[in-house]
């Protein structure tokens, strides 16, 4: 496998053991703990993609809101990592997100 194949981070192999494994598994866990973020306190739920959306946000799974919107908390975080800068933040995703519900979401 050619460096940094399919992996997310640039420059690191996604064998078994390769740095670049180990940094895709901890983008992960961290997407998927933003996204747990959004199911518990905005309201939304945990989806699996259709096959459009797998194709468009490069990931199985993601979160719908109340408002029927489709976000990608994993992608984020993997974009934060990649690209960086304000844009990308995970803090301005939650902050910005439409479609919050406007019901007390128990922690």
């Amino acid at each position: 496998m050619a460096s940094g194949e399919g992996c997310p981070v640039p420059g690191h192999s996604r064998g078994p053991a390769g740095p670049g494994r180990r940094v895709e598994e901890v983008l992960r866990g961290l997407g998927a703990y933003t996204g747990e973020v959004i199911v518990r306190r905005a309201g939304g739920q945990w989806i699996d993609f259709d096959a459009g959306q797998r194709e468009f946000f490069g990931q199985p799974i993601g979160v719908r809101m109340p408002d029927g919107r489709v976000w990608n908390p994993l992608g984020k975080v993997v974009n934060r990592f990649e690209v960086g800068g304000p844009e990308e933040s995970v803090q301005r995703l939650y902050l910005l997100l439409h479609g919050r519900s406007s019901r007390n979401v128990a922690c």
